[in-house]
């Protein structure tokens, strides 16, 4: 009896301190949670009803299987790149699959239009979305809705209305790096917004280290060497560029089994397409059309780093 005393009091405890994180007291924190919950198990049973379903599935047999089906429709998911020069290929990512979920709604007869929540730093790196590139990419302008807050506070309060209104299909919020004022708590709060309105929300979290979040899953996309463009004849154009590829990592998932693999996004048919690893030496026929000349190697570049040779592993000191 002392000891389920005790465990009772610490766990009072500590919803008071995430209370107080949070800015509320701890009964309204309960009475939250109760509603999110509830909220929620109504909002899984209507979209079940309604077909919607509440994962995402790509397409791709090993991916889906990691996932458990696919990007969940009312949870938090995370889309990091470990460097701002990377910032193309996670928007691009975020937006291929925004493009696969408007395929999918369309298909059911719902318009729900996209909201896009930019950064300021990493659109400067990045650029503003364009009208006529996402079309090119297989989304509809006329369904996309983009935001650029001044501080983090704002885009904050944003993505948790709009989350919580259920007018979008998919909310994306763009955060540069790991601030200080967005951590668990924060992170928290949008889960319990996206699984009461039972609606996504895709946190692009641009140039950022790994830490602890309420996302169910965290990918990393990193930009892959696209192939040729291919011909009706099935052929390949010497020269060219094809759909884009990114070399997607699993890094957060119910999964202990790392996975990594190179996904192409065909923005015609609006779905992803395993591919292999490219090949570095190409045939002669394969080269570009193109060539130019040949520069010799420069004489005064810097030397390449060296490997590392054998090392010892000394225990912590603390």
């Amino acid at each position: 009896m002392a000891q389920n005393a005790l465990a009772r009091e610490r766990l009072f405890a500590l919803r008071e301190t995430i209370a107080k994180l949070e800015g509320k007291p701890a009964p309204a924190l309960a009475a939250a949670e109760r509603e999110a919950l509830a909220s929620g198990k109504e909002t899984r049973q209507a979209a079940q009803c309604n077909g919607r379903g509440l994962r995402l599935p790509f397409g791709v047999t090993s991916l889906d299987e990691a996932m458990e089906g696919g990007l969940p429709l009312d949870a938090i998911t995370e889309i990091r790149s470990s460097l701002l020069r990377n910032a193309g290929a996670a928007c691009g990512f975020a937006l291929a699959a925004a493009a696969l979920l408007q395929r999918l709604e369309e298909n059911d007869g719902d318009r729900s239009p996209i909201l896009w929540i930019g950064d300021t730093i990493s659109t400067m790196e990045a650029g503003l979305p364009y009208a006529v590139g996402l079309q090119d990419f297989g989304l509809r302008p006329d369904c996309f809705l983009f935001a650029l807050p001044r501080k983090l506070e704002e885009a904050l309060w944003l993505a948790e209305s709009a989350v919580e209104s259920g007018a979008f299909s998919v909310v994306i919020l763009e955060i540069r790096g790991n601030p200080a004022h967005f951590g668990l708590t924060e992170s928290r709060r949008l889960g319990l917004r996206a699984k009461a309105a039972g609606r996504p929300l895709f946190l692009l979290r641009q140039a950022g280290e790994e830490e602890a979040s309420s996302a169910v899953f965290r990918l990393l996309a990193e930009p892959a060497p696209s192939g040729m463009r291919s011909l009706p004849n099935g052929s390949r154009l010497a020269g060219s560029i094809g759909n884009p590829v990114f070399r997607l990592s699993l890094e957060k998932s119910r999964n202990p089994a790392p996975l990594s693999l190179l996904l192409e996004w065909n923005p015609h048919e609006r779905q992803f397409f395993p591919v292999g690893e490219p090949r570095h030496a190409l045939t002669p026929d394969e080269r570009s059309a193109y060539p130019g000349a040949q520069f010799s190697a420069s004489t005064d570049r810097q030397d390449r780093p060296q490997k590392m040779g054998t090392f010892l592993a000394f225990e912590r000191a603390s």
